[in-house]
């Protein structure tokens, strides 16, 4: 039985802007990118172009093969009349093959919610669960495109020693396009707390900050050691990845239909690794796992900005390493120092009760809309089935965020 309530029209109205603005950042991001391409071919910087290129590719094949992997295990629940007709007609394989699997689906998703208006259905579980399979996957191409491009960039600005507009609007696109998706991935867990908090929009605020703040230092230290060691970086990405990527096989990861596809899972869980933090496990202490992270990573990135020092030096460069490596740390400090504030004030805090729950839920198959969830028992109460798919992905990444 399909339960239906009012919408209220302000809060509609301001997450269909939400996701309108999205859509125009991925065209505008598309639009940019062939600029870059161009600039790159007009001024002879061949290897930049061949990166840049490789880049968009190998991002787009990535969130396309998990899109079409994720999207078929609920092909037989999909509900919406927009999801119906393309699925009658057989043209979901087409637009993954075209790399527009991911665009179109969310797409599709927006218009089929502005055809049902005001009064709309708050009981269609796959539908929210997909939706956070679309948080997953923006958080893929942050960090398998937009911020690798972004380090290219900057690295190419270093060589060259100036700024031009479209190289400063796409270093914007690209940290738009992260900073986004950080924020989303967030406000898509809270669908799960059992009470709204007011301080929400707060508490993604201090969640984008702190992300922002680590995450600067890094892309800046890969760029400035790529602008003076090009052919190196390639060589320490290949080592770092292989080894955060066998420890993410160590984590013992279960996301994917099967053993074969986990590994891909974790080969994009690396790729984040290389830049930010991200719980994918709930094997061992996270907090201890959250440490050593952070420890190794400060440790690689004062190795790649002493590298950097000991060439610059070599040629004066433009930028004094006296100036820079202190702010770059300062930054890393500070981003520790507003994570800890987060998790102290602003990370929901979840009682004891809970993780039995949380464990007790995995075996039910729940509405957790934004309108449906007020109370823990409500999923207690929900009829036994075993969660599979895009209902047992949700579930896993919850319990991994709320910790």
């Amino acid at each position: 039985m399909v339960e239906t309530q009012e919408c209220f029209p302000l809060g509609c109205l301001l997450k269909y802007l939400f996701t309108l603005v999205g859509l125009i950042l991925f065209l505008v991001d598309i639009v940019l990118d062939m600029w870059t391409v161009v600039s790159f071919y007009q001024d002879g910087a061949y290897v930049f172009m061949a990166v840049m290129i490789f880049l968009l590719l190998g991002s787009s094949v990535l969130l396309q093969v998990f899109s079409w992997l994720w999207y078929s295990d609920s092909l037989d629940k999909i509900e919406t009349k927009v999801e119906k007709f393309t699925d009658r007609h057989s043209l979901i394989k087409p637009f993954h093959f075209l790399q527009l699997g991911t665009s179109t689906m969310d797409f599709l998703h927006c218009i089929n919610n502005f055809r049902k208006g005001v009064r709309h259905s708050v009981r269609e579980d796959v539908g929210v669960k997909l939706k956070h399979d679309l948080q997953m996957l923006r958080l893929f191409e942050a960090f398998s495109e937009n911020t690798p491009q972004l380090t290219l960039i900057l690295s190419r600005i270093l060589q060259r020693g100036k700024l031009e507009l479209i190289t400063g609007l796409k270093i914007l696109t690209s940290a738009a396009g992260i900073a986004l998706s950080v924020a989303l991935y967030h406000r898509s867990m809270r669908i799960y707390l059992p009470e709204k908090r007011k301080m929400s929009w707060i508490s993604t605020g201090v969640y984008f900050l702190w992300n922002l703040l680590l995450i600067i230092p890094r892309v800046t230290a890969l760029a400035l050691f790529c602008s003076v060691l090009p052919c190196y970086i390639i060589a320490h990405f290949l080592s770092l990845w292989m080894l955060l990527v066998l420890v993410a096989w160590s984590q013992k990861t279960d996301h994917m239909k099967s053993p074969g596809w986990e590994w891909l899972f974790r080969v994009a869980v690396g790729l984040i690794w290389y830049f930010s933090w991200f719980n994918v496990s709930k094997k061992g202490s996270i907090k201890v796992k959250m440490v050593l992270y952070y420890i190794f990573m400060a440790l690689d990135t004062m190795l790649l900005l002493g590298l950097w020092c000991w060439k610059v030096f070599e040629y004066a460069g433009c930028l004094h390493p006296f100036i820079v490596i202190p702010t770059l740390l300062g930054l890393y400090i500070i981003g520790i120092l507003v994570k800890i504030i987060y998790y102290r004030w602003f990370h929901p805090k979840i009682t004891e009760p809970r993780e039995g729950q949380i464990k007790q839920a995995a075996t039910y198959n729940t509405d957790l809309t934004d309108s449906t969830v007020s109370s823990l028992e409500d999923i207690a109460a929900a009829p036994v089935q075993p969660l599979t798919g895009a209902l047992k992905r949700s579930r896993t990444m919850a319990d991994n965020f709320y910790f």
